[in-house]
């Protein structure tokens, strides 16, 4: 936590002048009977959302599940697997959250501050602070409020579905956060990076032995 606050004073919230040509998705998805994560990336050109390459890492879990410190469980295995792209992604779309998090830090702020690059988290439910429920159109949002300023936005990624939940991580602010998001929404709840960077994560996970 004393990291966290202490990280969080080193976040740059500027975005980047450079247009968005390569984003990358990541998530990661958890094996209970081995105590295994499995990390998937999936980069994207915009604005076709071609898949331009793909990367999973499987790490053991060296922290337990604790809310408001995923980063210290989820960030190693997610780092091993952006070590294996070939190319360098322009930006970064975490299952998660940036800013909008208890002490200002969470995981698209940590892994975006260790990559050098532009992240922003997009998570499906919300952590900290209060929204009300976005307009009925893709594209709607409504500002998450904490401690007294604008932390993310609550966005609507599709009619008639939960919002998103956004927040910027490292080098991005809130409209570039909510852009990003929005240039990756194809008919889906979730931005296509980080929905198929999760399918990806599931479909990774090693086949259970059966016993005979």
């Amino acid at each position: 936590m004393i990291l966290q606050r202490q990280l969080k004073e080193r976040l740059i919230l500027t975005p980047p002048k450079k247009a968005i040509r390569l984003v990358a998705g990541a998530d990661c998805a958890f094996q209970p009977d081995s105590d295994r994560l499995v990390a998937a990336v999936v980069l994207m050109r915009l604005p076709g959302l071609e898949i331009v390459e793909t990367a999973v890492a499987i790490r053991p879990a060296p922290f337990p599940y604790v809310p408001g410190l995923l980063s210290f469980r989820e960030g190693p295995a997610l780092l091993a697997a952006f070590a294996r792209l070939k190319r360098r992604p322009d930006a970064i779309l975490i299952d998660g959250h940036g800013i909008a998090h208890p002490r200002g830090f969470g995981l698209a702020a940590h892994i975006g501050m260790w990559l050098d690059l532009p992240s922003v988290g997009c998570a499906k439910r919300r952590f900290v602070g209060t929204s009300r429920m976005p307009g009925p159109k893709i594209g709607d949002a409504s500002p998450i409020r904490h401690e007294g300023r604008t932390v993310g936005f609550a966005i609507r990624t599709r009619e008639k579905a939960n919002p998103v939940f956004v927040s910027p991580g490292q080098r991005a602010d809130l409209d570039f956060a909510r852009r990003l998001v929005l240039d990756c929404v194809r008919g889906h709840r979730l931005p296509e990076p980080t929905r198929l960077a999760d399918a990806l994560a599931e479909a990774s996970k090693p086949k259970r032995k059966r016993r005979r």
